[in-house]
């Protein structure tokens, strides 16, 4: 379930209106941007971007960047965009510059849905005129490249009915390409992963338990390594658990010296108004504490008041 939802009293006028004044003379109204962003819908928060243009001639993403900066600008440029699109963006961060982050290409593209990553695939070309494709072929290597190649297809099968012969089927594939021989065929992990779905998949990871006497993941952490290993386990706890999945990661972008600011702004914005109110949830299970003090714990000014506001409801 959604923290943020539409506004039943939504006025696109009035909004537009709001936001130029929070920009207006000596200062930014922080609280009023705030106020704004965290009580409309995204496709809402678009038409103000389209009405404030319309209105005052000037483009209210670039006004924002002008007056704000550091976290907090980023977070709200995020809430500003169309979904798809952030998603391409934030994989064109996650790859530039020196080093790419793995683990940030494996949340995105192992989350989304075959339409979602179609989506993003033509977001990127349009943005940057480059294939999704090539981009990540020249980022990566070996086993890892050809994983999130297969995923980038879109291939994978969504229906909700499981075939339990074929899961069995399946789970013995896996088995006799791991612990069943000498070495690891990745290939084989790789097809069924990649391709089956999710009802599908889960059915998958009990038979291999009932054929290996352990769990899927204790197994890949054991024949995989690097960021392979990442990518297989994210597509096996994603399929048994997705708000735990997510719940996880939010939970390691806080972990350790330092917040991963970019994760944890990239996982509150993208599942705000899908099922946060029950990764919130599963995350104060967790870490015995809610999220929205973990983030007070984390952050700091505008960026904190923002991120909690999204959170809270």
């Amino acid at each position: 379930m959604a923290t943020i939802k539409p506004n039943s009293n939504f006025d696109v006028e009035a909004c537009a209106q709001k936001l130029k004044d929070a920009m207006k003379g000596f200062g930014t109204s922080e609280e009023e941007i705030v106020e704004v962003l965290s009580s409309h819908s995204r496709e809402q928060l678009l038409e103000i971007v389209d009405n404030y243009k319309s209105a005052y001639g000037q483009d209210l993403v670039d006004e924002l960047k002008g007056e704000l900066g550091g976290d907090f600008e980023q977070a709200v440029v995020a809430l500003l965009q169309p979904p798809r699109l952030y998603d391409a963006k934030e994989l064109r961060r996650e790859m530039k510059g020196a080093g790419t982050d793995e683990s940030a290409l494996i949340e995105i593209l192992c989350s989304r849905t075959n339409d979602q990553i179609e989506e993003i695939k033509a977001a990127y070309e349009a943005e940057y005129e480059t294939p999704l494709e090539e981009a990540i072929e020249s980022e990566t290597g070996g086993d890892f490249k050809r994983f999130l190649v297969s995923v980038l297809n879109a291939g994978r099968d969504e229906d909700t009915h499981a075939d339990r012969d074929q899961a069995r089927e399946d789970a013995q594939r896996i088995y006799d390409a791991g612990e069943g021989q000498f070495g690891t065929d990745e290939s084989e992990l790789n097809q069924v992963l990649c391709t089956r779905s999710y009802a599908q998949l889960r059915a998958i990871i009990e038979e291999y338990e009932k054929i290996a006497d352990r769990s899927m993941e204790e197994a890949i952490k054991s024949e995989c390594s690097g960021a392979l290993e990442e990518g297989f386990l994210a597509i096996v706890k994603f399929a048994k658990n997705p708000v735990n999945f997510f719940a996880e990661r939010i939970g390691n972008s806080m972990k350790g010296i330092g917040t991963n600011d970019d994760a944890l702004i990239r996982l509150i914005v993208t599942r705000c108004e899908i099922d946060l109110k029950y990764i919130k949830q599963e995350y104060e299970k967790l870490y015995e504490k809610s999220l929205a003090e973990a983030i007070d714990g984390e952050c700091g000014g505008d960026y904190k008041r923002l991120l909690i506001a999204l959170v809270k409801p």
